[in-house]
């Protein structure tokens, strides 16, 4: 039984989110889990994703507004404004099950000495009628190892539950647009350990235009990805060259199969090898 009275703090960043905003936020209202705040940070929306938000009214949505500077902006406003024992984060065009929060809670609650609990994830077409694909996790202990090395056992996305600690300044680089959650991982994971549900915390909209599909943005997010564990995590030569080849085979392939541009493959080894 989840001890009454422990607030979830859920981040929502949104732009031009129309189509889908109204849904993702119906999910939160929707939760079997009633202790929670969203935070739900408009990063300049042109639509009417404004409209949508303010015809739902609960106590509990927190809205602010603010010029367009990028997801990771959004998010950090969210971090900064928060007031939970725990957070975790929803983007605009996905949804949460029902018993998303109360899953991750209750794993909290039988093991105490956990910082972060993640969770299935089923994949989604925009209809939302399920693709057939999904995720588990398959990890317990201590995550950095396992992030630095790229391994998926313990990493989806932004589907981690984090116990809110007063001595750890939660916040995302806003210079990345890509792998920025990974980063962000790295940097509160060392020390700190993690879990898992089976039950379904996500459901991901796998969209045509969704931020993995941009290969130059991609590319370009595991480019500061390699520089920042290099020059801010410290991380010792071998672990990072582990890292390296991966990255560098990762988008060699992408460029190839998933973008057909064998040029493009070679010129990001290229890239990889002599500038980072």
């Amino acid at each position: 039984m989840i001890r009454p009275n422990k607030v979830v703090s859920i981040i929502l960043p949104v732009f031009n989110g129309e189509g889908f905003i109204y849904d993702a936020i119906s999910s939160v209202l929707h939760q079997s889990y009633h202790d929670w705040e969203l935070l739900v940070v408009n990063d300049g929306s042109e639509d009417s994703t404004e409209m949508i938000i303010q015809t739902l009214d609960d106590e509990r949505i927190r809205y602010f507004y603010q010029d367009k500077r990028g997801v990771s902006a959004a998010r950090n406003l969210g971090l900064e404004l928060m007031t939970g024992d725990y957070f975790c984060f929803l983007d605009g065009d996905d949804i949460m099950p029902e018993d998303s929060l109360k899953a991750r809670l209750n794993v909290f609650q039988q093991q105490p000495d956990v910082s972060f609990v993640d969770g299935a994830v089923l994949y989604m077409n925009d209809d939302m009628t399920p693709t057939g694909k999904h995720y588990i996790p398959s990890f317990t202990g201590y995550p950095y190892d396992e992030l630095l090395n790229l391994n998926r056992k313990c990493y989806f996305g932004n589907t981690w539950m984090i116990k809110r600690e007063t001595d750890i300044n939660y916040r995302f680089n806003e210079e990345m647009t890509h792998a920025e959650d990974l980063f962000f991982y790295l940097t509160i994971a060392k020390g700190r350990q993690y879990s898992y549900t089976e039950i379904p915390v996500l459901y991901y909209r796998e969209r045509e235009k969704s931020a993995m599909k941009d290969l130059v943005g991609l590319e370009n997010g595991y480019f500061h990805l390699l520089r920042k564990v290099k020059e801010e995590l410290q991380t010792d030569p071998t672990t990072f060259n582990v890292l390296k080849k991966r990255i560098i085979r990762i988008m060699f392939l992408s460029h190839l199969f998933d973008g057909c541009n064998p040029y493009n493959a070679v010129r990001s080894v290229f890239r990889f090898l002599t500038k980072v």
